[in-house]
């Protein structure tokens, strides 16, 4: 089935080919207004595409610019009845809110918005997932104050080698920063030290192949024009 691809980084319209990987693309007119007006509409399209895909049967993979599109994709899956938990790989933790960042970028909120920490601006129908149904994979670069939140909460913490789906239905989410730096130039915010490429891939095809994913949300948080035919390749691999 076609992958849907959204070419937005939040509310930015991406350039034509940011995201080479063939596709339905969901590309609304978004409404002047603050990020959460804009976001809002864009993610009702999303939320709603997800759910009908659902419903029909299929399981839908989204592809954007980051990670806050993995809030429509949950929210979509909610829609059509499900009740998934997550699990989310990523350099990063993605675990901050308004408060605890430094940089006030949402981006590195995306994870705290699924538990419940979401702006009521944003609009989503979104039901809060509680900790202990998220598996955070990788998250090697955190900052203090996302340490300390994830140091007592009740998230699972595991590598990209023992990654697995749990019980029932699951919303998968991927963001390719999770490959190491080195493999993958051109990335917005890069980390070194990480696992392959193809380990990556080997990963997210086993938890795919488990058969209890029932949507799939790929971040490519990327500077566009980079790179473009080992980044075809890699979406290629990684959807399958």
């Amino acid at each position: 089935m076609p992958a849907l691809l959204v070419p937005f980084h939040q509310d930015e319209r991406l350039p034509d080919g940011a995201l080479p990987l063939p596709g339905d693309a969901v590309t609304p007119d978004l409404p002047d207004g603050d990020l959460w007006r804009r976001l809002n509409a864009l993610y009702d399209d999303v939320a709603g595409e997800v759910a009908r895909r659902i419903d029909a049967g299929e399981r839908p993979t989204v592809v954007s610019g980051d990670c806050l599109m993995a809030l429509p994709v949950l929210a979509g899956a909610q829609r059509a009845g499900a009740d998934p938990s997550v699990i989310w790989f990523d350099a990063h933790g993605d675990a901050h809110t308004p408060a605890s960042s430094t940089s006030g970028y949402v981006g590195g909120m995306a994870l705290r918005f699924a538990l419940g920490e979401a702006p009521r601006a944003l609009g989503l129908d979104l039901r809060p997932l509680p900790e202990e149904r998220v598996t955070l994979v990788d998250a090697r670069d955190l900052d203090p104050a996302e340490a300390e939140y994830l140091a007592s909460a009740a998230i699972r913490r595991t590598t990209v080698a023992e990654a697995a789906a749990p019980e029932g239905p699951v919303v998968l989410h991927v963001d390719l920063d999770v490959i190491d730096a080195g493999e993958l130039p051109g990335l917005l915010f890069p980390v070194s030290g990480g696992p392959s490429r193809d380990e990556v891939v080997a990963a997210v095809r086993r938890v795919l192949d488990s058969g209890q994913v029932v949507a799939f949300d790929v971040a490519c948080p990327w500077h566009p024009g980079q790179d473009n035919d080992n980044r075809a390749r890699l979406l290629a691999e990684i959807t399958g």
